[in-house]
């Protein structure tokens, strides 16, 4: 579904990303691992079109992305979930799902949109009229990948989104995303819980200053000694 070649990203003559390829296969699930300032979320940046390559391909299904604004991207079914959850504080649950669905144009699809997320996560239905400021931490969590999933997206990416949380919320977003590829939707996950990654993961990038180090199956990156080393602590 998604594939990355060469991709060179910089914030002014600083080199975050130095030519970095990867790909996401349709219904897997994709980790990206490694440790801070490695460059894990600027790549899901330029994925989302948030941010400008200065070299290197982003296809998706075959067609490239180059130049496309994110609200484009999203529309063509790849969804994002930020690092910090980053949420509308001063809006209800409801307004922030409402506003992930801005898209969608027919009132009935987008109140099946709602109805599908609050299955998914019913707290937030119980909450659906509280401030998202007010919500724990696992909780905005939900809402966040619940406020994603209100575009009907095909590939969801997520950034860290264990960040923070108990964890008995951690287990719950591992279980989310199990859920969520079971029904066939594609994951790319950046994690800094690298062990928890690669157990639901199919494949696995092993991401050191902006340069792809280590590529393999997840189980395989599992028992790679240099990765129990330098990131499952073992």
């Amino acid at each position: 579904m998604l594939e990355v070649e060469d991709l060179h990203v910089y914030y002014g003559p600083v080199a975050a990303l130095k030519g970095i390829s990867l790909r996401v296969e349709a219904g897997s699930i994709v980790a990206l691992i490694g440790a801070n300032g490695a460059g894990k979320s600027t790549a899901l940046r330029a994925i989302s079109g948030l941010l400008a390559p200065s070299r290197g391909r982003i296809a998706w299904e075959g067609r490239p992305l180059d130049g496309l604004p994110p609200h484009e991207i999203l529309g063509l079914g790849i969804g994002h979930v930020p690092e910090g959850r980053q949420i509308f504080p001063d809006l209800t649950v409801w307004e922030n799902l409402r506003l992930g669905g801005y898209r969608e144009r027919d009132g009935g699809r987008l109140r099946e949109r709602l109805d599908a997320v609050f299955r998914q996560f019913p707290i937030l239905a119980e909450r659906r009229r509280q401030l998202g400021g007010t919500l724990s931490g696992g909780e905005q969590q939900m809402l966040a990948i619940g406020r994603a999933l209100m575009a009907e997206p095909r590939l969801l990416m997520l950034d860290e989104p264990s960040l923070g949380l108990a964890p008995r919320y951690v287990e719950r977003v591992v279980e989310i995303l199990q859920a969520l590829n079971g029904r066939g939707m594609a994951i790319l996950l950046v994690e800094q819980k690298a062990q928890a990654a690669l157990r639901i993961a199919h494949r696995g990038y092993v991401l050191e200053t902006g340069r792809i180090a280590l590529e393999d199956a997840a189980a395989r990156l599992l028992d790679n000694e240099e990765v129990q080393r330098a990131y499952l602590g073992i």
